[in-house]
């Protein structure tokens, strides 16, 4: 009977090592994983920061190019930018030359993407391409903000943004008649914007 005890005893005991043995092993695994899954949840923060990353660095270098001709000291395509005027374009390309002729240059335009500066001089008449003397004295109704639209003649807030609502409805003003297809906006209207506009 003793005997029976000591084996019933052993094997009571080797039982509750097994079990032992598993329940440690199953807890360290449970640490593991806990330990895993937090290393990929950092990783996968650190993989979305890099990827808002250049994002936030493209629409803080917003640039526009400039051409521009004429009497300056280094005429070109230049890299400018977009909340820059034609004086900051003017200063990138050397400046004006002796003979510029700088009376019909608005140097406090603000620059537009795809602008062409065509610096005449004196004696010259100003280019049919030139967008440096009358044509930067106008808005560009295709890019133009709802303040700067505001500013033309009998155009108020409510006419402004329902300029801006068919552009981004439509795409952009072809011709200056295009406005005729504006809500509010009539042959009277458009004669009185004709002189003060740029399209396209």
């Amino acid at each position: 009977m003793f005997e029976n005890l000591k084996k019933y005893a052993f094997f009571v005991i080797i039982v509750i090592i097994i079990i032992l043995f598993f329940l440690f092993t199953g807890d360290a695994e449970m640490v593991e994983d806990d330990e895993l899954n937090a290393v990929n949840l950092a990783e996968n923060s650190q993989q979305d920061e890099n990827l808002l990353e250049p994002g936030l660095a493209a629409s803080d270098n917003s640039v526009a190019f400039v051409d521009i001709k004429g009497a300056v000291l280094k005429p070109g395509v230049y890299e400018i930018e977009i909340d820059s005027r034609v004086n900051d374009a003017i200063l990138k390309a050397g400046g004006f030359t002796a003979d510029a002729d700088q009376t019909g240059v608005n140097l406090a335009q603000k620059i537009q993407d795809e602008m062409v500066l065509v610096i005449p001089r004196i004696g010259e008449q100003p280019s049919s391409t030139n967008s440096t003397s009358s044509d930067l004295l106008k808005i560009r109704l295709n890019y133009a903000t709802q303040e700067e639209i505001e500013s033309l003649t009998g155009i108020g807030p409510s006419k402004a943004q329902a300029i801006i609502a068919h552009r981004d409805e439509h795409g952009f003003f072809q011709t200056v008649e295009d406005l005729l297809e504006v809500s509010g906006i009539g042959e009277k209207t458009l004669d009185n914007l004709k002189d003060s506009i740029q399209v396209p």
